[in-house]
């Protein structure tokens, strides 16, 4: 063994692909239950909240990300009523109340810093619906006859 000698065959044999791949699974596979047990939690504390833009905008999340670290995160919301920039200035400034009742209500190491993101996919969802509606079929598609040929 020239250079490395010992060390580097021991280093060789710790670091296995194998051995990351597996750990980074286990990992995500918590930080995914993580996310879903905090998207469940959120969306029962929004309907506590007593701020009028928060309560009256009937919010749904959408989804969490939570960082590995859990110190940081990301809250998808959608807003059925109300000025967006109304209901996330309402979300910004309950940010406080909401991680204290995640904080008590989960039982993590470390209650992570909420930032509230807009999901624009559900009114991007009924946009497109509204679209393939609104599309008008022939009688000659529908045949799916040829005539020309």
């Amino acid at each position: 063994m020239k250079n490395g000698g010992l060390p580097a065959l021991a280093a060789a044999l710790f670091f296995k692909p194998e051995r990351l791949g597996k750990e980074n699974i286990m990992a995500n596979y918590r930080r995914g239950r993580i996310n879903d047990e905090m998207r469940k939690e959120l969306a029962a504390i929004m309907r506590e909240v007593k701020d009028p833009r928060v309560s009256e905008a009937f919010i749904s999340i959408t989804g969490v990300d939570v960082t590995p670290d859990l110190k940081y995160a990301k809250v998808y919301y959608s807003a059925m009523r109300g000025n967006p920039k109304d209901v996330h200035l309402g979300l910004k400034s309950c940010a406080g109340y909401i991680r204290r009742q995640v904080a008590q209500r989960l039982n993590l190491r470390a209650t992570p810093e909420f930032t509230f993101l807009e999901d624009t996919s559900i009114a991007y969802g009924a946009h497109i619906s509204k679209l393939l509606n609104s599309i008008e079929i022939s009688e000659e598609a529908e045949d799916g006859t040829d005539e020309e040929n």
